[in-house]
């Protein structure tokens, strides 16, 4: 049996969606260090998948989700709003969407660089993709 798995986007696709469908949301599921102190695209509610201290799975992110898909306004089709996760690198994100999925929601998108991107070969990040290298709005603390 095939997993499930949100649907992938790239930066410049998501960024393009919700300038398109307004009423989509746009999540970041970093830590809170790293939305706050490494930045997060503008916008982005910060609903952490895993968070310090202890790096546990945040246990309420399916209902965290779910309380912002009821306050969000239906689009002209009728469907519940596009729900859109970023990370840093695109994994975390697309943990938590194949757990959103499983639990019964739907319209699920995964930013497949994330915020920062991969690694290149010195081992820096926003070289080779994600938000910041495409130049796509963002703000930090």
């Amino acid at each position: 049996m095939p997993s499930i798995a949100p649907i992938s986007l790239s930066p410049v696709d998501a960024f393009a969606m919700l300038e398109k469908k307004p009423n989509s949301l746009l999540i970041d599921v970093r830590s809170s260090m790293e939305f706050l102190f490494v930045g997060h695209p503008k916008g982005a509610v910060h609903i952490a998948w895993i968070d310090e201290p202890d790096w546990d799975i945040n246990a309420n992110f399916v209902t965290e989700i779910r309380k912002l898909v009821l306050g969000g306004v239906c689009g002209e089709d009728g469907q519940t709003p596009a729900i859109i996760l970023i990370c840093r690198s695109g994994n975390r994100s697309l943990e938590a969407g194949q757990l959103l999925l499983k639990s019964g929601l739907s319209n699920v998108f995964n930013i497949d660089e994330g915020f920062e991107g991969e690694l290149n070969e010195q081992h820096q990040r926003s070289t080779l993709g994600g938000w910041r290298f495409h130049q796509l709005p963002w703000e930090q603390c």
